[in-house]
């Protein structure tokens, strides 16, 4: 700051103060409270909102800077100081649960309150009585805040258009405002726009009124719920509710004043509708979704009658079914911010099942950018990076199933962490206007009074910009008036603004300059300096060339103020161009840097333009320079140079002229093709590059190679090029380049790949080999020579003895070498020939030497029998018979199947006859077919006849009488008689197989016996055998076997076995328990069963067994189905079935043989109600390999004296 004597000198300007050390207009230390709001100052607001017994709190974001009260969006009555505009106001009531009071977005206040109530003057805001439905907006309601009318709820019938519409003041907005409509809580309806959502604004500059539109076409149900209206301009900022209804789903009957609570109307429509309002989706989500989410749906879609939701959930009793592929599917809705990543997740039922991703119904592939996870049975897809194109619906499908869900990628908003700062300034100086930032990359718009500045102005002004992280500058090397003004940044988070003011102290020659300083005391005194040098006061009135810096140095003050005193002078163009015309010219080569010097004079320094042109342009102290870094064909044309100052300006213009190389040819194309040679043709290019085309280069290559060859070193001037020297029946592609004086074109089209190639010579041996009355067959042999191009086929063609006009017989090319021409005329006299095709032409004609007579000629019948019917045809029972005889005979013969002389069975024999051969067919054979059959073809009085022997034959039945005719030694002698039913084919041999009896084992002995006895040999001494034979014929093996009767003993003779001495040990044991008997607690109604394992030899004779329950004692387990005692290889098990309380006790089990006995018990608990009289027929009995019976335990003094039971137990 400068010391109390002195301001800042300054020129005089009409209208203007100095505005240096301003502060910036980004955050306003006291910005006017909303229209309708009573001001205060923040502390005054913090200690209404602390009075009473109510505490306010606040979630989201903090208190906006400044005091003072404003309204609740929606229009509920005044909001308390410090609450964020948008956020949400709750009401706690008795019971601590949280009502919605106001709502919007960007935060939550809580209003939680305590069992006495306040004072109601005392309480931070006065709510309405009575209010609108949440997210429902009043119709009656007076508009307040910055609305002239606020936008009313709506209810529109599905398929039909509807628009709301909002009017805004525009005398309280400091400027044009910003709108944006929302869905719910954050949907932005901007970005449905272009659907079915559109927007319009409109102001009355009479009235200053401005106008917004919301059109909705084609409503539908998912259009059902909240909106809401928001209105920004710089720090004005307000929003209203609204609802809209589709009454396609809500049906009749709605009330028209949708503005008072009519709580009967409302509790007696909720009656007659259950759906309060709900879209059917949002109903099949709900049943679906856990309790703990109906809170999160109802925010996410806008239900606002929590309450009517839940009443509607209750009583629905629909039971949701199930998916067969997914356990769990995709949410409604997914949000991510721009940048980050997110994951996709389901849950399959089966982990094996295919499953496939889409995006906006594309399926999505793995990459880096699409991760495919699989977890057990979860699939996860992993998006990285969000950006706004990933903002799209996205489905899962596994086999005809398919989920789906959207994605909405949300940017966040880029704040202004250090604003613009107001400048003042002098033309001609340096200025730079930063803001910092939050987000490095942001983008950011710049206005100057109103108006964007974009960086393609930058190329017409004196102005760049420049970022530098998150700082983003504008900068003027040399500012000018014009440059002043007001500058604003924008973000889509926030704005700021400040004042740029330029200051000029350039006066013409013979005016008056005035340098004024304004000190603080009138006592004070200085000296005034030019260039250094002091100025003294004289009587001069008239200077010339006085320009110059003039300094004050007041007496007694280390201080100097300065200014510059500059001359005007009109500017100059030196253009010194040279050209071959008479105006200015310049000619430049296509990408060649063009730099044009021009000479200025003037004073000030005139500002430099160029027009009509992609040009850069760069400014020194006297010259100015028109530079195109890389000249391109656009950029011919006239350019008009303009220099500009305060006393006048000067215009010159320039006609550039770029040349370049031509364009590459046209149309490049192969004519022709020959063995070894083809032709190309091209037209010219379209454009020359503005000088002539002096000709072309050409060049061919192999298809599949990347190797190009030159054709021509010299440039050729024709467009039609015979290229030779070429392999035949290798595939070529060409290229043409076009050359003028500037250098050569790029390549043209490759050509389509060809192949030289030559025609194929004539057909061979052409001869006719049937004629009628109206048509004629030929047939050939192919060319000698065919040639890598192979052949594509013929073509026949004929003409009249005596003429030369041929007609074609065929349009496309027949394969094989032979054709029938059909409508020929009766008795004319006709030439043949045959041509043959392929890629490279037609070949040299085969003719035939003499004209045909179109005639037909008689001929004899003949069958042409195959070979294979000349002999007796056989065939398989089931089989099919398909017999093709070929015959020939004119006319047309008839022909006639016989068998045994009568006509052959039609219900079963299909004959299929043509004008050459004949068909006998019968799906499946039967031996009933077999016989011999007579094929007879007949033309007028001559006849020929063929003979057919068909046999259908099976398999043969089995041999019959075997038996065993003799034994000796180790050998037995087998026969058999011919099996009765031979299958009608003869037995061709017979199959032998041998048996132990005690295996019965079949072993083959003989795979083929042509007689009807066998010699069976190496039989085994002392074992007895059964044999069996099969029957073999033409079908194979019989499908049963004749059995033999008797059987073959070998005896054993003439051998004596003595065996050696051997002492037998003795393996006797006494009975001994191995598993003992374990004590078992038991549920009373459920079988139980007691195991134990003895080991004995010999064998255990008797196990003996009782029980002990209660006051029955020593009764012995007999026969009694409740009890099964088993014995399997020692192992004892005794089941009892459904055991009682009364069959608790101890049980033994004793195990005797003749070396001593065994003893083991145990004891077992039936625990349970006794279920009644316990049945007294117990007794039972084994019978096995052990004899076992079960006994309770005696004292030792009953076992003394109690005589032993006996075997059988007593």
């Amino acid at each position: 700051p400068l010391p109390p004597p002195f301001r800042k000198p300054q020129v005089p300007l009409p209208g203007r103060a100095p505005t240096s050390g301003q502060p910036s207009r980004a955050f306003p230390a006291s910005p006017p409270a909303p229209l309708g709001a009573p001001a205060s100052s923040p502390e005054s607001g913090a200690r209404r909102a602390r009075s009473g017994n109510s505490r306010w709190a606040l979630a989201g974001r903090g208190p906006r800077r400044g005091g003072g009260q404003s309204e609740v969006p929606g229009g509920r009555g005044p909001r308390p100081s410090g609450l964020p505009l948008g956020a949400h106001l709750f009401s706690s009531g008795p019971s601590g649960t949280q009502l919605p009071v106001g709502g919007g977005a960007g935060g939550s206040l809580t209003c939680l309150r305590q069992n006495q109530e306040a004072p109601p003057q005392e309480a931070p805001a006065e709510l309405p009585k009575e209010g609108a439905p949440e997210g429902e907006s009043p119709i009656a309601e007076e508009p307040t805040g910055i609305f002239l009318q606020k936008p009313e709820s709506v209810s529109v019938e599905t398929g039909k258009d509807t628009v709301v519409m909002a009017k805004v003041k525009g005398k309280e907005l400091p400027e044009k405002p910003t709108v944006k409509w929302f869905k719910g809580k954050w949907l932005e309806l901007g970005s449905k726009s272009g659907t079915r959502f559109s927007f319009t604004e409109s102001h009355d500059s009479a009235n200053n009124v401005y106008t917004v539109e919301l059109h909705i076409g084609k409503v539908v149900l998912g259009d059902r719920g909240g909106y809401r209206l928001e209105v920004k301009a710089k720090d004005v900022c307000d929003s209203c509710g609204f609802n809209i209804d589709v009454e396609g789903a809500l049906g009749e009957g709605k009330s028209e004043v949708a503005g008072e609570l009519d709580f009967s109307g409302l509790l007696k429509k909720r009656k007659d509708d259950d759906d309060v309002g709900i879209p059917p989706e949002v109903w099949e989500l709900l049943k679906g979704a856990k309790k703990s989410e109906y809170e999160k749906i109802a925010l996410q879609y806008g239900i606002t009658d929590l309450r009517g939701m839940l009443k509607r959930l209750k009583k629905a009793k629909v039971e949701v079914k199930k998916s067969a592929a997914f356990t769990k599917k995709l949410d409604p809705a997914y949000q991510v911010d721009k940048g980050n990543k997110i994951k996709l997740v389901v849950e399959i039922s089966d982990p094996d099942l295919p499953l496939k991703w889409f995006k906006n119904g594309q399926e999505i592939k793995p990459s880096s950018k699409y991760v495919f996870e699989n977890v057990g049975k979860k699939r996860i897809l992993t998006i990285n990076k969000c950006t706004l194109a990933d903002d799209a619906a996205y489905e899962v499908a596994v086999k005809d199933e398919k989920c789906f869900t959207e994605l909405f990628v949300k940017e966040p908003p880029v704040l202004i962490i250090t604003p613009l700062e107001d400048q003042q300034v002098f033309v001609g100086d340096r200025v730079e206007m930063s803001v910092e930032v939050s987000e490095d990359g942001a983008q950011v718009m710049w206005m100057k009074d109103g108006v964007e500045i974009t960086r393609e102005d930058s190329y017409k002004a004196r102005f760049r910009f420049k970022k530098d992280g998150k700082r983003h500058i504008l900068i003027y090397s040399e500012v000018s008036l014009e440059d002043g003004g007001h500058y604003q940044v924008i973000t889509s988070g926030g704005q700021c603004e400040a004042e740029l003011i330029v200051e000029d102290l350039t006066v013409k020659a013979s005016e008056q300059a005035v340098f004024k300083c304004e000190v603080s005391d009138e006592k004070v005194t200085g000296k005034w300096y030019k260039n250094g040098v002091e100025v003294r006061p004289s009587k001069r009135i008239t200077m010339t060339h006085d320009e110059g810096d003039y300094t004050f140095v007041p007496d007694g003050y280390a201080l100097s103020l300065s200014a510059k005193l500059n001359f005007l002078e009109p500017p100059k163009i030196h253009l010194d161009c040279s050209g071959k015309t008479s105006e200015n010219s310049i000619v430049v080569v296509a990408g060649n840097k063009l730099r044009l010097d021009v000479s200025i004079t003037g004073e000030p320094p005139p500002v430099f333009s160029a027009t009509d042109g992609r040009v850069h342009v760069e400014q020194q102290a006297d010259t100015s320079s028109f530079v195109i870094e890389s000249a391109d064909r656009s950029d011919e044309g006239r350019y008009t140079i303009k220099v500009t100052n305060p006393v006048g300006e000067d215009v010159a213009s320039i006609f550039l002229r770029v040349v370049d190389v031509p364009d590459p040819p046209e149309a490049v194309r192969v004519t022709s093709v020959g063995e070894d040679w083809a032709v190309l043709v091209w037209e010219p290019p379209k454009y020359d590059g503005g000088q002539p085309v002096t000709g072309y280069l050409l060049e061919r290559k192999k298809k599949g190679s990347q190797r190009w060859m030159k054709v021509n070193f010299e440039v050729f001037t024709e467009t039609t090029y015979e290229s030779t020297k070429m392999i035949e029946g290798v595939l070529y592609e060409m290229r043409v380049f076009a050359v003028n004086a500037i250098g050569i074109s790029q390549p043209s089209v490759n050509t389509k790949p060809f192949m030289p190639i030559a025609p194929t010579s004539e057909p061979q041996h052409l001869m006719v080999e049937d004629v009628t009355d109206t048509t004629t067959t030929l047939k050939w042999r192919p060319p000698d020579r065919i040639g890598a191009g192979g052949i594509d086929g013929y073509l026949v063609e004929y003409c009249l003895e005596g003429s030369e006009d041929w007609s074609p017989a065929n349009t496309e090319p027949v394969e094989r070498c032979g054709f029938t021409v059909k409508n020929l005329p009766t008795g004319a006299k006709i030439l043949f020939r045959v041509v043959g095709v392929n890629i490279a032409g037609r070949s040299e004609p085969a003719t035939l030497v003499q004209p045909v007579t179109i005639r037909e000629i008689a001929e004899q019948p003949k069958i042409r029998l195959p070979r294979h019917l000349r002999q007796t045809y056989i065939r398989k029972v089931g089989e099919h018979l398909n017999l093709v005889i070929p015959f020939q005979g004119k006319p047309r013969p008839q022909v006639v199947w016989t068998k045994g002389g009568a006509p052959v069975d039609t219900s079963r024999v299909h004959v299929r006859t043509s004008d050459m051969d004949t068909v006998f067919f019968v799906r499946q054979a039967a031996r009933s077919d077999s016989g011999e059959y007579e094929l007879s073809v007949q033309t007028e009085n001559m006849k020929d006849t063929a003979t057919i022997h068909i046999r259908v034959v099976e398999k043969a039945g089995p041999p019959e009488t075997v038996m065993v005719k003799e034994v000796w030694g180790t050998n037995a002698l087998v026969q058999w008689q011919p099996p009765r039913d031979d299958g009608n084919s003869e037995v061709t041999g017979y199959l032998v197989q041998k048996a132990d009896k005690k295996t019965m084992e079949w072993f083959t002995v003989c795979e083929h016996s042509r007689h009807s006895c066998c010699a069976v040999s190496d039989l085994v001494v002392g074992n007895e055998y059964y044999f069996r034979v099969f029957s073999k014929n033409f079908c194979g093996l019989s499908d049963s076997p004749g059995v033999s009767k008797n059987t073959a003993q070998i005896l054993k003779t003439g051998l004596t076995f003595k065996p050696f001495p051997y002492k037998e040990h003795d393996f006797r044991t006494p009975p001994k328990f191995l598993t003992p008997l374990p004590d078992r607690v038991v549920v009373a109604g459920y079988s139980a069963a007691l195991n134990c394992a003895v080991r004995g030899h010999p064998k255990v004779l008797h196990v003996h067994a009782r029980a002990c329950a209660h006051a029955c004692n020593k009764m012995e387990i007999r026969e009694d189905p409740k009890f099964l005692m088993t014995n399997h290889q020692g192992v004892l098990t005794l089941n009892i079935r459904r055991p009682s309380p009364f069959d608790s006790g101890t049980y033994s089990c004793r195990a005797v043989n003749e070396l001593g006995e065994a003893l083991a018990e145990c004891k077992l608990d039936v625990r349970g109600e006794d279920v009644g009289p316990k049945d007294s027929s117990w007794l039972t009995r084994v019978h096995a390999l052990y004899k076992a019976s079960w006994r309770p335990v005696p004292s030792s003094a009953e076992t003394r004296a109690e005589p032993d039971p006996g075997p059988l137990g007593g």
